[in-house]
């Protein structure tokens, strides 16, 4: 080798380069003397002190090692070279994967859940006093029906569990068999599922706007795009459908009819029907998202779309996430046998079933009427709750917001009057330990609005809470 005295490398460092590439090609493997640093020098035409300024830098990495009386030799082929190397640009990876980030505020909000004493006034979830701990205790140490096995179970689920839900569907109008159930580990994988298994890349998903899906990824992963149609205090307006339908190629339609998220807008009756017969003459599937259906307030919601559809063309999500246990991570998608069986395979891909331990659980609060009965007491304390959040915004935000009541779910949309930076709002907030979902989380348009959930805060954080938002409209506001 000959070192070029005209580079801006150092000699000491081309000299490391020639060792460490005999090394790297095999030529002197781990165990190896060196040549002498003298015989080295005379070898490339340097100064001894060039080449032990080498070895030093070579020993610092540990590649070589020098013992007295014994030479150099060389000790790590392998570590030493990587930690030479430029480290991998993870941020890259990152930014390059198929699965969409969530969205900073969401990422903000999902950490800062679970810091101590915050405030969580947008949480989507029941209060940890309005989940049936004791009941589902008892159920591990009394039921006289013990899980069959704790292994994986088939691939739609567990048949139990099937069964059961197939009952409670079929009390709710919707007359499914267990061949046509799909158990999944919660309504976000069922959305998941039905993404990367049923839908076309570049297909449009038309969905209301306002909308939880806004807020998660799980369709732009897929490379979905999203089309927003307006609501009215019925729901979804359908007759904008056929328009839609002559701009883009494939296109699903997502709704919330029952309680929905965020609005907590109840689709009539008379305007299911229109949307089923729109969808229908469209050609277009619409997947039923009605995780929120058993927590009415006042009256039941007008029947689920799934109820009144003859064509096959509704997928239907339930869970029983948001009345019974958030942990407990058991869904179902009911839908045609074929698009079932297609969604099962994709499942059994993926994570191999969901939780044995948990369908039992779900199988068995089904049987013994437990999750009918915890789902009476949730909707007994929630519309106390309601009331309770309602009353302080009277109290306090009647002058600088407006809403209307919910007649059931979790939500109330607050429109707030003055002009607020909604990212601003919410930052300010969090520093005073309130955490807030900002309307712009389910449309980026509706930056006045706040989602407020009445059911996980205690009532003295809620009036604590209110307080603090009160203060910070003044101060930010007009």
């Amino acid at each position: 080798m000959i070192l070029d005295r005209g580079s801006s490398v150092p000699l000491h460092q081309q000299v490391a380069e020639y060792i460490t590439s005999h090394i790297t090609n095999g030529e002197w493997v781990t165990g190896s003397r060196l040549p002498s640093q003298r015989k080295l020098a005379d070898q490339l035409h340097v100064n001894r002190s060039t080449v032990t300024a080498a070895f030093e830098e070579l020993t610092a990495q540990g590649l070589i090692e020098g013992k007295r009386g014994g030479g150099t030799r060389v000790v790590n082929n392998t570590w030493g070279l990587m930690a030479k190397r430029k480290p991998a640009d993870w941020g890259a990876y990152v930014e390059a994967g198929q699965f969409k980030p969530n969205l900073p505020m969401i990422r903000t909000i999902n950490e800062a859940e679970f810091i101590p004493d915050i405030i969580r006034l947008g949480t989507g979830e029941l209060s940890p006093d309005l989940i049936p701990s004791e009941k589902l205790i008892h159920l591990f140490t009394k039921s006289s029906f013990k899980p069959r096995s704790l292994g994986y179970s088939e691939p739609k689920g567990d048949l139990q569990l099937r069964e059961q839900i197939s009952y409670y569907l079929k009390k709710n109008g919707i007359n499914a068999e267990p061949s046509s159930i799909l158990v999944v580990s919660g309504a976000l994988q069922a959305l998941q599922l039905i993404s990367i298994g049923l839908l076309d890349r570049g297909s449009t998903v038309l969905l209301e706007k306002p909308s939880y899906l806004y807020s998660i990824h799980v369709f732009q992963s897929s490379g979905m795009r999203f089309c927003g149609l307006p609501m009215d205090s019925e729901g979804f307006m359908p007759d904008q459908l056929s328009e839609f339908k002559k701009e883009v190629d494939s296109a699903i339609v997502y709704t919330i009819p029952s309680f929905h998220n965020p609005t907590g807008t109840v689709m009539s009756l008379s305007r299911r029907k229109e949307l089923l017969f729109a969808c229908e003459q469209e050609r277009m599937p619409l997947i039923e998202d009605d995780v929120y259906r058993d927590l009415w307030i006042e009256t039941p919601p007008p029947p689920a779309l799934k109820s009144i559809d003859h064509s096959g063309n509704v997928l239907y999500i339930g869970s029983m996430s948001k009345t019974l246990s958030p942990g407990l991570r058991i869904g179902w998608i009911v839908g045609a046998k074929p698009v079932i069986d297609r969604l099962a395979d994709i499942k059994m891909q993926s994570d191999y079933g969901s939780s044995s331990l948990s369908q039992w659980v779900a199988a068995e609060c089904l049987r013994t009427e437990i999750y009918e009965e915890h789902s009476s007491y949730v909707r007994n304390r929630l519309k106390i709750r309601r009331d309770h959040l309602l009353s302080l915004l009277t109290n306090y935000l009647k002058d600088l917001a407006e809403w209307h009541k919910p007649s059931g779910g979790f939500y109330i949309w607050l429109k707030l009057i003055p002009t607020i930076d909604p990212r601003v709002l919410f930052e300010r907030a969090l520093q005073q330990g309130i955490l807030l979902n900002p309307g712009v989380l389910y449309d980026r348009n509706a930056r006045q609005y706040l989602r407020l959930s009445y059911a996980y805060a205690s009532f003295k954080e809620m009036e604590q809470a209110i307080l603090v938002l009160r203060n910070l409209v003044l101060e930010l506001g007009w």
